[in-house]
């Protein structure tokens, strides 16, 4: 517990650095008077508000989103210069980690935990797992420091940056001069990853008048409706809230989720529930990655629940009753929530 409430201190100094030690961007004058090419945050229809604007003292731009792109795949944020934020958010993986339960970090040494997907930021309070972070700025400062994933100093970043001819003329699109800092360096990222929506799945067709399900993925919609949308809301298939689904304990990781931040034994082993949309594209699955298959996670909630933890979310006490027949068309039904438009787009790409 000690160990989450530093780094919760630490991470919350620094978000102070950040507001406190830049003005933001949104009403900079730029020296050669010649503003940046501002880009509105459209919500897709029928989405509810974000919960707050993480633009709001960070003004969206298209130099800003170039900049904060350039940054994610720049394996230069690593110590040995061989890992970027890309490397463990793979977009066709819908910005997850394809097919490794955990990521893998400097000199190979691999996280914890198994990296989240990110798309649809915007709607999120609380980021990670354990919801440690609660600031889309300050979200890349724990990768980037942290001895098992990137291993960098923010200073040796700057420093790395600086020397780059690109970068200053990068920053002075973005922000009015070429000063390269911290503070910029963040909300270019954030206005990078912050940016990425998926709203543009089957599923959004369909719901649009575009598409049309198969039978299979119609009775699967039904059975979601039913058995996973108390959780799982639409139409961003998370509630962004932290619940125990029932996972039997690793006991090599020892690793109780939330409570870790908290402190509190309400919150042991519990975990935040995460998006379902490009679930068919984003495995292996839960905070650990121990399901490499949407078959194996309906299965946990068929027959696997540890039913006898006391935390345990109480939709789950009598576990889910899902026949083969309807495991299937669950499993139909979830591929339709796969955003190729956001996954392949080339706006996004390296």
């Amino acid at each position: 517990m000690k160990t989450g409430i530093i780094i919760l201190l630490c991470l919350c100094t620094a978000l102070s650095a950040l507001l406190i030690g830049a003005a933001g961007n949104a009403n900079v004058k730029f020296a050669d008077g010649n503003l940046p090419d501002y880009i509105e945050f459209t919500i897709p229809a029928g989405w509810p508000k974000p919960p707050a604007n993480i633009f709001a003292k960070n003004k969206l731009s298209e130099q800003g989103f170039q900049l904060g792109k350039k940054l994610f795949y720049d394996t230069r944020l690593s110590k040995d210069g061989t890992i970027s934020c890309a490397n463990c958010h793979q977009q066709f993986a819908a910005f997850a980690t394809y097919d490794h339960d955990f990521s893998h970090g400097l000199n190979d040494q691999h996280t914890t935990r198994n990296a989240p997907a990110l798309f649809n930021l915007a709607w999120m309070k609380n980021l990670h797992w354990d919801g440690g972070i609660n600031h889309i700025e300050v979200q890349p400062l724990s990768p980037i420091t942290s001895p098992t994933e990137m291993g960098e100093t923010l200073e040796n970043i700057l420093i790395k940056l600086k020397t780059d001819t690109a970068y200053p003329k990068l920053f002075n699109a973005a922000f009015g001069t070429e000063e390269i800092n911290s503070q910029r360096m963040l909300k270019a990222l954030a206005q990078f990853t912050g940016s990425i929506v998926s709203s543009n799945s089957k599923y959004d067709k369909v719901l649009r008048g575009e598409a049309k399900f198969t039978y299979a993925e119609e009775n699967g919609y039904k059975l979601f409706k039913a058995t996973c949308a108390g959780c799982h809301k639409e139409p961003l298939f998370t509630d962004n809230s932290f619940r125990n689904n029932g996972l039997e304990i690793n006991t090599f990781l020892n690793d109780y989720g939330r409570m870790k931040i908290t402190g509190l034994p309400k919150d042991s082993l519990t975990f935040k529930v995460p998006s379902l949309r490009n679930v068919s594209v984003s495995f292996p699955y839960m905070h650990d990655g121990r399901f490499y298959s949407l078959g194996a996670v309906i299965e946990h909630y068929r027959n696997g629940i540890v039913t006898t933890q006391a935390t345990l979310d109480p939709l789950l006490a009598n576990k889910l009753t899902i026949t083969n027949a309807q495991k299937y068309e669950l499993i139909y039904f979830l591929n339709t929530l796969t955003d190729t438009s956001m996954t392949k787009n080339p706006r996004f790409a390296r």
